[in-house]
């Protein structure tokens, strides 16, 4: 999820269990936490952008580094907060529980986290979007008006529960909307007699209402929308071809197998003008054509003279659109079709 969520969800967590003892000191503490997995970012600064980009969300947001790195912060705020006595393992507690959460919370968005790690197997319930209003803004009004009462007085408490409660309950009823869409995808694919390997669903930017479909054919990927106010049937879009046969000769190179790891098989290759471009599907289309509309994650795969394959991120064309038009043409197609 995006950093402000992240440090509302740390601040709700660090208030839960030292927040009657140390007052906003356990929403600072808590806040602090709740970023700390995020500072994988700077892997970028080490190695080179294919290697960061496979990394990122890996040990950083595990169980082993929530158990390893709380004890640390632990010792370091006893240290700082000596005077108060709060102890050892209260502190440990409070920051295994707030960076533990946010990992947590991470697993349900479409990049996921290696929560298991040292295991590579990537959670990714895609049942949410990387930053949902909808979520975090009832989240931090509840968490502001739990600041502004005294550490002793009962509401306080209240109105931090209740933003854990219902920022989990709307997580809860994500994962019950995306079962329906995914119910409808299928049952249209049923209907157009559509023989598919594999499909996968997620909600488009910003909301819960709008959700996208990507299929899996023998020979390529389809995709479509679906809105919870849709009255017509879904409509899927014309097959777009793996053309896997392009990278052939490239496959067993070191950063071809980085990016097919990083899509988690979710890719095609496209050839543009005699270049060849490797495109992440997961991350959808910039605009709601779905047969036009470009797709968002691209590299370029840049043969040398011995065949070695350079990448750099393709920076898209997106034509004549821009944020204004395509947040227009979602907030049109999230009203129904």
């Amino acid at each position: 999820m995006d950093s402000l969520t992240q440090i509302v969800l740390g601040a709700a967590v660090g208030e839960a269990v030292l927040g009657k003892k140390i007052g906003s000191r356990a929403m600072l503490w808590g806040a602090i936490a709740g970023t700390i997995p995020d500072l994988d970012v700077f892997l970028r600064y080490f190695t080179d952008p294919i290697t960061a980009t496979e990394l990122h969300r890996g040990f950083s947001h595990s169980l082993v580094f929530a158990i390893l790195m709380a004890p640390i912060m632990g010792w370091i705020a006893d240290r700082i907060h000596k005077k108060r006595e709060i102890g050892f393992k209260p502190w440990t507690k409070l920051f295994f529980l707030c960076i533990v959460t946010h990992p947590l919370l991470d697993n349900h968005t479409t990049w996921g986290t290696q929560f298991f790690w040292p295991f590579e197997y990537r959670i990714a319930f895609k049942n949410i979007f990387v930053a949902d209003p909808l979520y975090t803004l009832p989240f931090l009004s509840f968490l502001l008006i739990a600041m502004f009462h005294k550490r002793t007085n009962p509401r306080r408490s209240f109105f931090n529960k209740l933003g854990l409660i219902v920022s989990s309950s709307y997580m809860l009823l994500t994962i019950v909307l995306k079962g329906y869409a995914h119910y409808q995808f299928s049952k249209q694919l049923k209907k157009d007699k559509v023989a598919y390997l594999d499909m996968d669903s997620k909600p488009t930017p910003l909301n819960t209402i709008l959700w996208n479909a990507q299929v899996e054919t023998e020979t390529g990927y389809r995709v479509a929308n679906y809105s919870l106010f849709d009255a017509k049937d879904i409509e899927f879009s014309r097959e777009f071809p793996k053309n896997y046969h392009l990278i052939t000769p490239y496959k067993n190179q070191k950063e071809v197998k980085q990016l097919i790891k990083i899509a988690a098989g979710w890719y095609i290759i496209e050839e543009v003008n005699g270049e060849l471009f490797f495109v992440d599907l997961r991350f959808g289309q910039m605009g709601m054509d779905i047969n036009k509309a470009p797709f968002i994650w691209r590299y370029k795969l840049i043969p040398d003279e011995k065949g070695q394959i350079r990448v750099e991120r393709a920076r898209q064309d997106f034509g004549k659109s821009s944020a204004g038009s395509v947040f227009s043409e979602l907030w049109n197609r999230i009203k129904g079709n």
